[in-house]
């Protein structure tokens, strides 16, 4: 269901792109929207995981690596079986992580600074696996594409002024309110989508590691510490703010209906539900990620649940 309601979300974002430029310059308008749309798309596709990487000054984690992080990953990606992902580090305090590149084949997988100092090595487990659900899933291309339609929609609505088609087909006001809503419309697409696919990659997450409780645990370590910690380079690109597990932006308050991702408290919950099923089944873990078996990661002159 989860895929059904993805692929009439993006078809419904098509739409609204197409309408838009039929607004502005009439059936012409359409096929050129279409046509821009297609090579923003192709380049973005391409290209989505270094852009997100150098928004985020991420830095590449070398297989080996003093923290276990590199080998941590490469564990769970087996468990998940898909191709080892690269892996980087962004040095910034806030708790958090995301998934980027275009296939299973071409992805990454980039952790905060934050996040290793908060969590235990069982939540650290939680959250890749969740970041490789995403990968698994192909949510790193769905949220690509749906990301480079909001801003062309956006960026068609501006230029409505400028072309006479519109203002004869809507008038000034009708114009003015085109330029509003359009963009409003895409934005609420694209977050319905993102919650959408944040709901399915905690499940197949949880299900990588075997484990709901940490990721429970780690959503509500890391949502504490995104709601006080400020994260510089997600702030000034916001619109890469989907990607995170948890929305990494808290310069204002947002109704839950422009929420980027589903609330703390519900994925917890649900999470927690799973766990309690499995108990009740009585289903016994094939072969569990044991605290033994993760690698221990050691921080310079730091204490604490990895020291």
């Amino acid at each position: 269901m989860g895929y059904l309601k993805t692929a009439v979300l993006m078809a419904a974002m098509t739409a609204l792109f197409m309408g838009v430029g039929y607004l502005i310059g009439g059936s012409g308008g359409a096929v050129i929207a279409l046509v821009v749309a297609a090579g923003m798309n192709a380049f973005t596709w391409w290209n989505s995981d270094q852009m997100v990487l150098r928004m985020n000054n991420a830095q590449p984690v070398t297989p080996r690596d003093r923290m276990g992080l590199h080998d941590l990953v490469a564990q769970l990606a087996r468990n998940a079986g898909l191709p080892e992902p690269k892996v980087y580090l962004i040095d910034t305090p806030q708790p958090n992580a995301f998934a980027t590149g275009r296939n299973p084949t071409n992805a990454a997988v980039a952790v905060t600074s934050g996040l290793m100092r908060s969590l235990t090595r069982e939540e650290l487990a939680g959250v890749i696996a969740h970041e490789l659900a995403h990968i698994r899933n192909h949510d790193t291309a769905i949220m690509t594409v749906t990301a480079t339609f909001a801003g062309a929609i956006s960026m068609l609505a501006n230029f409505a002024l400028f072309f006479g088609g519109s203002r004869e087909r809507l008038g000034l006001v009708g114009t003015l309110l085109m330029m509003v809503l359009a963009p409003l419309a895409a934005a609420l697409v694209q977050m319905t989508i993102s919650r959408t696919r944040e709901y399915a990659a905690d499940k197949a997450g949880a299900e990588i590691c075997d484990q709901p409780l940490w990721l429970a645990a780690a959503l509500e370590k890391i949502a504490m510490g995104a709601a006080r910690i400020d994260n510089d380079a997600a702030e000034r690109n916001p619109a890469t703010a989907h990607m995170f597990i948890i929305n990494p932006l808290h310069g204002h308050k947002r109704d839950s209906l422009f929420a980027t991702h589903p609330a703390t408290e519900n994925r917890i919950a649900v999470l927690r539900a799973m766990a309690g099923q499995s108990r009740q089944a009585g289903r016994a873990a094939a072969q569990p990620l044991s605290v033994s078996r993760v690698p221990k990661i050691r921080k310079r002159g730091t204490k604490g649940p990895w020291s």
